[in-house]
């Protein structure tokens, strides 16, 4: 069992979200050179602070500062990596972090929430690729820039650059809409 474990709490419909959005972040976020398990990733993110009381969109940080509350949590997934054993990135740790609150609170029904809203997307290099190719916002060249540096060796500044890009291509719509041209579901 790990020192954050969950299994203290009756199972309920939390529960089974954050294991769920748990299972997707560790499974997407896992990568050559940056291999880790399910249970291991589970760990991390629970150390944390992303249990299954994590379960409110006003738990969420408010939007104008959801960037610095999004720097510390990378900053508290990779200090909990390395307690494990492993070496993240920022771009590691951001994708952990933004797939398992896309799990929870995107995909989990408070999509328009004000705090949702918000969110970093996850970021990877089909929808970087995808981006440069459809020249979206006019920023084809800083989308082939980001791509060729590759998500998963984004270090804290690479990331928050893409960020910052997305946010002014997303405008006022929600910051996870810039994944209508990920075609990793294809």
């Amino acid at each position: 069992m790990s020192r954050h474990d969950d299994t203290t709490q009756p199972y309920g419909i939390e529960l089974h979200k954050h294991r769920f959005a748990a299972w997707a972040a560790c499974r997407a976020a896992s990568v050559v050179n940056c291999r880790f398990g399910v249970e291991q990733g589970r760990t991390i993110l629970e150390g944390s602070g992303f249990t299954a009381s994590l379960s409110r969109p006003e738990q969420l940080p408010e939007p104008q500062v959801v960037d610095e509350a999004h720097r510390r949590w990378r900053t508290s997934v990779i200090r909990e990596a390395k307690e494990q054993g492993l070496s993240f990135t920022h771009g590691v740790a951001a994708k952990l972090v933004n797939i398992y609150l896309k799990g929870r609170f995107v995909c989990g029904g408070s999509h328009d929430h004000p705090r949702v809203r918000c969110l970093h997307p996850p970021i990877d290099g089909v929808l970087l690729r995808t981006l440069a190719a459809r020249n979206v916002g006019g920023y084809a060249g800083e989308w082939k820039r980001a791509a060729k540096v590759r998500w998963s060796k984004f270090d804290s500044r690479e990331y928050e650059r893409v960020i910052a890009f997305v946010r002014r291509v997303s405008g006022n719509s929600p910051l996870w809409t810039i994944e209508e041209h990920w075609r990793g579901n294809q």
